[in-house]
């Protein structure tokens, strides 16, 4: 059996140009003791021959250092030639031209209208992002219409899973906010209200703002973080491993398959964990309200049913399904943006969390707008 010597190189002058003596076996598992020669081969003329005559043998690995070689001292304007490497040439030339180019970035400018330009860039894809979720938005209502005219095609597996998920896996953590908001609104205004002698109101004060407000945002804004994360996380997953790709190679449409059922889900548990949150944040403010102005049960029941109009619960509910649709196409938009890369799940996830919580503030922003001119 014929041993192969470890390669070798040395640079000698003959001339009036530079030849690159190449020797022995250039295999890739030599690599590590040859990579450092060639990296350092800086002839200075501006002809070069690099000589593979005494090369018995040559694979994809030598073939990338030679090629890497040429391109080096071409880039520093030398004309470089291939010698001895009749056998090799073809292997050279295929790696040479499967080799990626390498385009130097230029750095970014930092003049004084640099910031300009940031700003109209950041306007430019914020306009497409836009458009692109409003795109999204449409193609996920005309979903949800057509599982409305025709119920049969509701996906009923994934639709009950989906609602365990986002309903009565959340109900611990909601109730337990409701009930928390509550007893900070009971504490926070029987300490204000004391100083005018006008505890009595407190009732009001917790009524109004749990039923009309806090309740229904408050709950939103946790399932937003909770389930819209999820969904991002998942989904975007199946972006990844390229299953989506895959469901529409199979005529399925992703959007009806993965995002409808999800939606549907938030639309119909949003409402209920709204009311849980009402209910355990009633339950906090009146039992702070009996332990720190003895606003008996009894007593706090009866103002604030004599007191607290049902309108506050309802534009409370009202708010509900449009914050789950917010929260449930954000998610599910921020997931189909995913590009390829565990990375890209994070960072879209986390951009899902902010852009969900931030449209539902928006959006209870506009809502008490509109009724305010409403007067209710």
């Amino acid at each position: 059996m014929t041993v192969l010597g470890a390669p070798d190189l040395r640079v000698e002058p003959q001339d009036g140009r530079a030849v690159v003596h190449v020797s022995g076996a250039l295999l890739t598992a030599y690599l590590a003791d040859i990579e450092a020669a060639f990296a350092q081969a800086a002839p200075a003329e501006k002809h070069v021959q690099i000589d593979l005559t005494d090369v018995p043998a040559f694979d994809t690995g030598g073939a990338w250092l030679v090629s890497q070689l040429r391109r080096r001292l071409q880039q520093g304007g030398a004309e470089v030639q291939i010698a001895g490497a009749v056998d090799h040439l073809a292997l050279l030339e295929t790696v040479t031209t499967a080799t990626p180019e390498v385009t130097p970035q230029d750095l970014p400018e930092h003049g004084r209208l640099e910031w300009v330009a940031n700003i109209g860039r950041n306007l430019v894809f914020g306009w497409q992002d836009a458009l692109s979720l409003v795109s999204f938005l449409g193609q996920t209502l005309v979903g949800l219409a057509d599982i409305i005219v025709r119920p049969h095609k509701v996906r009923w597996a994934s639709l009950v899973t989906h609602m365990q998920d986002v309903g009565f896996n959340a109900v611990p953590i909601i109730a337990l906010m409701g009930f928390l908001i509550g007893v900070v609104l009971g504490f926070q205004g029987a300490s204000q209200l004391q100083q005018f002698g006008a505890e009595v109101f407190v009732v009001e004060l917790i009524g109004i703002s749990v039923l009309r407000e806090l309740g229904i945002l408050l709950t939103a804004i946790i399932v937003a973080g909770r389930s819209g994360s999820a969904f991002t996380a998942s989904v975007g997953s199946m972006k990844v491993q390229q299953e989506i790709d895959a469901m529409q190679t199979l005529g399925l449409d992703p959007v009806r398959v993965l995002v409808v059922p999800r939606v549907l889900a938030l639309l119909i548990m949003l409402p209920l964990l709204g009311f849980v949150a009402n209910l355990f944040g009633l339950f906090g403010g009146a039992l702070m309200s009996w332990v720190s102005l003895d606003v008996n049960p009894g007593m706090f029941v009866t103002r604030l049913h004599d007191n607290i109009a049902v309108k506050h619960l309802l534009v409370g509910m009202v708010k509900a399904p449009f914050f789950a649709l917010v929260i449930g196409v954000v998610a599910c938009w921020q997931a189909f943006q995913v590009q390829g890369s565990s990375t890209s799940v994070g960072k879209r996830t986390t951009s899902s969390v902010v852009q969900g919580i931030f449209l539902v503030i928006a959006l209870d922003a506009l809502f008490s707008i509109f009724f305010a001119q409403l007067g209710v």
